[in-house]
């Protein structure tokens, strides 16, 4: 019959076991995290950059129905959208305060996205029996792929 005795001698080799996480797991995990992040990052930043695109494109459609009621009113295309808030000396005063002067109640012609001005041209380039209303787009400068426009 075997026994086996233990040794005071077997308890010095004997691994504890571990308490906690070593340097290198947790450098992994943050790695990881960092990794997610920067992906995670970079996605909200497209959809991010796509809807600042379709809010100037909804915004340039609102500017269309109080531009054309300009042109059914004085028969003439405004000179500029500053003329939906503030009446040009060449049209009827009482006319454009009864007409147009409701549909732009703030005083002021809403910013595009980038929080630069709306451009406008009547008649239009794109628009030869029309107007042109756009944004110069996020770099801020005309004539870029990045405008975006009443044409496209």
């Amino acid at each position: 019959m075997s026994c086996s005795v233990r040794r005071p001698s077997d308890r010095r080799f004997r691994r504890r076991p571990r308490a906690g996480f070593t340097l290198m797991e947790v450098l992994l995990v943050l790695a990881i995290l960092v990794i997610l992040g920067s992906l995670a990052a970079v996605s909200f930043r497209g959809v991010m950059g796509d809807a600042d695109v379709k809010a100037a494109k909804s915004q340039i459609g609102l500017f269309k129905t109080p531009v054309d009621y300009y042109q059914q009113t004085f028969k003439q295309w405004p000179s500029s959208l500053q003329a939906l808030v503030s009446p040009p000396p060449e049209v009827d005063q009482v006319k454009w305060q009864n007409t147009i002067a409701p549909m732009y109640q703030s005083g002021t012609i809403p910013k595009d996205p980038w929080g630069n001005d709306y451009q406008f041209a009547a008649p239009g380039t794109h628009n030869p029996n029309g107007v042109d209303i756009w944004s110069n787009g996020p770099d801020g400068v005309p004539g870029t792929a990045d405008d975006v426009g009443n044409w496209d």
